[in-house]
């Protein structure tokens, strides 16, 4: 998913107001290009916007990345079986929030597959000869144990934490956070999801949603004046196997397996932590019983289904999805 906005600043617009700045930065972050776009009354006040934003999501980058050895979630990664482990008060916090939608999916999102991760080798060219069967790696957000009031997690299994699924929607919030108050509009675009707070000067953010086969071209677009869209499904983040198969990157919790190859799907939120586990839930789900799920909970959520024959795509959006975007065939 990728914004069409384009940057400029200092332009007239209607009623003789002056356009406000509008500056861009372009950072790799969280295992992908981070672009960045915020509008400001001047230029100097919207870089410096900018490099606030920029160091709110390099701090949870430090806090929640598996890449770096010196994280808290790779410190939890190496804790001891049973003994509990001191978190930071915004870990904790998370870690709520991450146990609420792991029950409230039924398991579908669940943080705690970083061994399966590594059985299956999607961070590296698949698996490889000799690693455990997905039976034997031990997965499951059960295993961890939270403390609310004295801020520890203790692991029940060895099971290991993976942040693919909900870091940068909490990245993003967390921007919120630290902006308000900010004058201007702002809008970051992770790849597959992006995050604005407020319209645009000239109105509401284009944003596209790719085409499921075709990833170059848009087989949506939508105008986003604040919350969060999330998009989850096959990628070129798919493992690509010797043998000519393929691996999807997103896996299955309650099967310790990749999920087959289906629609993906978008979904909207106020909370982008929430747009981000909830596109990986219903992805998990499948489009006929995600959009049961998310229509009774009043999610707004739409599959994109190809037309292998034709080349064309239907959408299948909830009626909240609906009711915000408007009707889409």
């Amino acid at each position: 998913m990728s914004p069409l906005s384009e940057t400029g600043s200092g332009a007239p617009v209607a009623h003789g107001r002056e356009r406000p700045a509008r500056v861009e930065r372009t950072v790799y972050l969280m295992g992908t290009v981070a672009r960045f776009v915020a509008e400001a009354p001047d230029r100097e006040t919207g870089l410096l916007r900018l490099e606030r934003m920029v160091r709110v999501v390099e701090a949870t980058e430090a806090e929640l990345s598996t890449w770096r050895d010196d994280s808290v979630l790779s410190a939890l990664n190496r804790q001891d079986i049973g003994v509990p482990r001191p978190v930071p008060a915004a870990t904790c916090d998370l870690f709520g929030r991450l146990a609420t939608w792991h029950a409230a999916t039924g398991g579908t999102f669940d943080p705690a597959v970083g061994r399966l991760v590594d059985t299956w080798g999607l961070r590296q060219s698949g698996p490889s000869p000799g690693i455990a069967s997905p039976e034997e790696a031990p997965a499951g957000f059960h295993h961890l144990e939270l403390d609310r009031v004295r801020c520890t997690v203790t692991r029940q299994a060895t099971v290991t934490l993976d942040a693919g699924a909900f870091g940068k929607g909490e990245a993003l919030d967390r921007v919120r956070r630290a902006d308000t108050g900010a004058e201007g509009a702002w809008l970051i675009d992770f790849g597959g999801q992006v995050a604005v707070s407020g319209p645009a000067a000239d109105g509401p953010w284009p944003v596209a949603i790719a085409h499921p086969e075709r990833r170059a071209e848009a087989a949506a677009r939508l105008r986003l004046s604040g919350g969060s869209l999330a998009t989850s499904g096959p990628s070129a983040r798919d493992v690509q196997l010797d043998n000519g198969g393929r691996l999807g990157h997103i896996l299955d919790p309650r099967s310790g397996r990749p999920v087959a190859r289906s629609a993906p799907v978008t979904v909207w939120h106020e909370q982008a932590f929430v747009a981000d586990v909830l596109s990986t839930a219903l992805y998990v789900m499948g489009a006929d019983a995600g959009l049961a799920w998310a229509g009774a909970r009043g999610i707004a959520s739409a599959y994109l289904i190809a037309d292998a024959a034709g080349g064309g795509v239907r959408m299948r959006a909830t009626p909240a999805f609906e009711e915000r975007f408007g009707r889409r065939r």
